[in-house]
């Protein structure tokens, strides 16, 4: 391969510190060898944790990340990396689902982009979130995200 697409890359491969809060944290991309064509990527995150903003206690989330590539990728290594970086960061549960969504959004420039938010109940009450950037184009086949409405033990 005479051109490394890989060549910019920081994290992978290395040791890595972990980013102390969102902001801190670099998303990576790198260029999608495949963009003339649509199709679909999906990141699962079942242990996202962040800390509420009143209490500092933890919550906890599913969260499915749904994608159709254009000019970039992003490298899952960072990506993993900014997720862990909500581990310590204070925020409801639709300002984290959001703004992942918004990172990479601003990161990639996705042809599409959906993220559902699955957050454990706190208080009794599980929150959802969901945010989507438009239609899905034409022609890809995004299965649905598979996790269900908390239910409990019933």
């Amino acid at each position: 391969m005479s051109d490394n697409i890989y060549q910019n890359l920081t994290m992978l491969g290395g040791d890595t510190k972990q980013p102390a809060s969102p902001e801190e944290a670099v998303l990576e991309r790198v260029p999608n060898p495949q963009a003339d064509v649509n199709y679909a990527v999906r990141f699962t995150a079942p242990e996202f944790t962040s800390l509420c903003p009143m209490t500092g206690q933890p919550d906890f989330a599913h969260l499915v990340i749904d994608y159709v590539p254009g000019d970039w990728l992003v490298e899952s290594k960072s990506l993993k990396l900014f997720l862990t970086s909500f581990r310590n960061h204070g925020a409801f549960h639709e300002d984290c689902s959001v703004t992942v969504a918004r990172r990479l959004i601003d990161t990639l420039e996705p042809r599409w982009l959906r993220l559902g938010g699955y957050w454990y109940p706190r208080g009794g009450i599980p929150i959802d979130i969901f945010y989507q950037t438009g239609e899905v184009p034409a022609g890809v086949w995004v299965p649905d995200q598979g996790v269900s409405t908390y239910r409990g033990r019933g």
